[in-house]
């Protein structure tokens, strides 16, 4: 499995850069290069941290998770000190309306905003469609949930603290074979980088462990009706059907396929964890399976049992923000990842205390990223050669009596 692992990431990377997708003007690895001074200046004793997330669009739920994650972590950590001199950390916030066109504006925005680095974003698309603007400033970014692997690969200033697709879509694929599936059906959107690329891990992994793909379809953004494509599922009788989609699909898939009398396992990734999905499509939400990053009921990691009550007490303070985590104060993995994101910047400025720096800039702040290690709610904190996080481990969830319930954690093999 690890080599087939290997054979895909390098795979996408061939087409990366060939196809020039979200590559840097400098190329390379995150540990190769230097940029120490170059870049954007902090001015003052304020520190910029540009937050770019879909707020609106149909991405715009999780978004909002993730921003409540990175808002909550401010509050934790508002100041840093570097040098002896005390900095006021400050958020500026933007909406890339989850549409790669418009996340590059909200990327420019940034940018002209003199942000030093930023946090986000939620999709996987957004971000890849924004990464040359950020690395042509010389502006780092620490991607929360962005999971398509095009997200880092040639681009020295992209990081990102979640795990990624050909792991996630192997986890998943591992747990239903385990779990006894021989047949699955894939459901994928076209266009979309993270639909359709963790759709293509699925399937390649599930294959090589003994599964059939009996049926593999499309659609497009904004198709709200599935009976088509359902009906045909429905005659290959599949065991599960995997749907990476956004949270707005998933209960049209899954309202649409219970209606129709299909029983099989409806299983998905990272997007739908979250509570409106469970709420929209109600009872037929019952039994679905996903994966993703964290589980607030798990007590192993103190980081994490000091992060759940505190920002749990923190949605609860402002109505407003029970409304943007989906009406309740349920701990979304992709606030916890938006919190890793911010803290992840936050040591890296830390770590620029003592260096004696005339001023602070862009590139000294992704250099210091480079070599973060820090416990964060999410588990350890370090990057690879490419940026991306060093995780293992994906948590596996269901819905079980109309609550996002956890199963069991779930590795690649």
């Amino acid at each position: 499995m690890k080599k087939i692992l290997a054979i895909s990431l390098a795979v996408m990377l061939a087409l990366t850069v060939f196809a020039g997708c979200g590559g840097s003007d400098s190329g390379g690895a995150a540990g190769d290069a230097s940029y120490a001074g170059q870049g954007t200046a902090v001015s003052g004793d304020t520190i910029k941290i540009g937050v770019f997330e879909p707020t609106t669009g149909e991405n715009g739920g999780g978004g909002l998770q993730e921003v409540l994650g990175i808002r909550y972590a401010n509050t934790i950590a508002p100041t840093v000190d570097i040098d002896g001199t005390t900095y006021n950390i400050e958020l500026v916030e933007v909406d890339n309306q989850s549409d790669k066109t418009a996340a590059v504006t909200a990327a420019q925005s940034l940018i002209s905003s003199d942000v030093v680095a930023v946090c986000g974003s939620y999709g996987s698309g957004v971000a890849i469609a924004a990464g040359q603007t950020f690395a042509d400033a010389k502006v780092p970014a620490v991607g929360c949930s962005c999971t398509n692997p095009q997200v880092t690969l040639g681009n020295d200033f992209y990081f990102r603290v979640c795990f990624l697709d050909p792991f996630q879509g192997t986890v998943v694929a591992n747990y239903a074979i385990e779990e006894g599936y021989k047949t699955a059906a894939v459901i994928a959107q076209n266009g979309d980088d993270y639909s359709t690329g963790l759709a293509a891990y699925f399937k390649e992994a599930f294959a090589s462990l003994g599964g059939e793909i009996v049926s593999e379809q499309t659609y497009q953004t904004n198709e709200s009706d599935f009976n088509a494509i359902l009906t045909s599922i429905k005659e290959a009788n599949p065991d599960v059907i995997f749907v990476p989609s956004s949270i707005v699909t998933a209960p049209l898939v899954i309202q649409q396929a219970r209606a129709l009398g299909i029983e099989a396992v409806i299983m998905a990734g990272d997007t739908w964890e979250n509570e409106t999905i469970v709420t929209t499509a109600g009872a037929d939400s019952e039994g679905i399976v996903f994966s993703t990053f964290f589980d607030e009921n798990d007590t192993e990691n103190p980081v994490a049992n000091e992060f759940v009550p505190g920002f749990k007490e923190w949605l609860n303070a402002d109505p407003k923000n029970i409304t943007s985590n989906g009406g309740s104060d349920g701990v979304a993995a992709v606030s916890a990842l938006g919190y890793d994101s911010y803290m992840a910047v936050y040591e890296a400025l830390k770590g620029l205390d003592g260096q004696g720096l005339e001023q602070i800039t862009s590139g000294d702040i992704r250099d210091a990223l480079v070599d973060v290690n820090f416990d964060g709610v999410t588990g350890n904190i370090t990057f690879n050669e490419n940026g991306d996080a060093n995780k293992t481990t994906a948590y596996i969830k269901t819905v079980k009596d109309g609550k996002i319930t956890f199963l069991r954690t779930q590795e690649a093999k």
